[in-house]
């Protein structure tokens, strides 16, 4: 709805100046939220955005979809608990994981994704460029860290310690 639009509907519906003012306020509050949503989900860095209601739980029966819906509300972020995906290649784990993190991103948190194998390169480069620092302080400010495919790749030594220190600073 542009202000054209909502000055000549309260033109139309006799509407007081007072009720155009609060629905123009209220169409700028919402198109705001959902600019911010949409800046979430871009920072995040998510592959593609998925959500719980595309997912195919009839696809894996084992899978404990009340769960799943109970870790879309979020609370383990507020509890600051992992959760932890596993399971074989194409199971739907990166699909769960993203739509956990959009659903993270609706409520207004700061998300970040990564593949695994991204963010070590990510730490390296930052430790060779003297900029670790940042680099965590950053990565700390994250409400919500997704690792993808982490163990799917074995990590080198030096690579592997980065690693396991960021995580352990969380």
């Amino acid at each position: 709805m542009t202000i054209v639009w909502l000055a000549r509907d309260a033109m139309d519906h006799n509407r007081t100046f007072e009720e155009f003012l609060l629905a123009l306020v209220e169409q700028e509050v919402q198109q705001r939220d959902s600019n911010m949503m949409r800046e979430r989900v871009r920072r995040a860095g998510f592959p593609e955005v998925k959500t719980l209601d595309t997912f195919d739980f009839t696809a894996i029966p084992s899978l404990n979809k009340p769960k799943v819906l109970a870790l879309g509300q979020g609370e383990f972020i507020s509890h600051k608990e992992n959760v932890l995906l596993i399971g074989n290649p194409g199971t739907g784990k990166t699909h769960i994981a993203t739509a956990l993190g959009v659903q993270a991103c609706r409520a207004g948190r700061r998300v970040r994704f990564w593949r695994t194998s991204t963010l070590v390169n990510e730490i390296i480069a930052a430790q060779q460029e003297y900029r670790l620092g940042r680099f965590e302080k950053a990565f700390q400010r994250a409400d919500l860290v997704i690792l993808d495919e982490l163990g799917f790749i074995p990590l080198e030594r030096h690579a592997a310690e980065l690693l396991f220190q960021l995580l352990a600073s969380r």
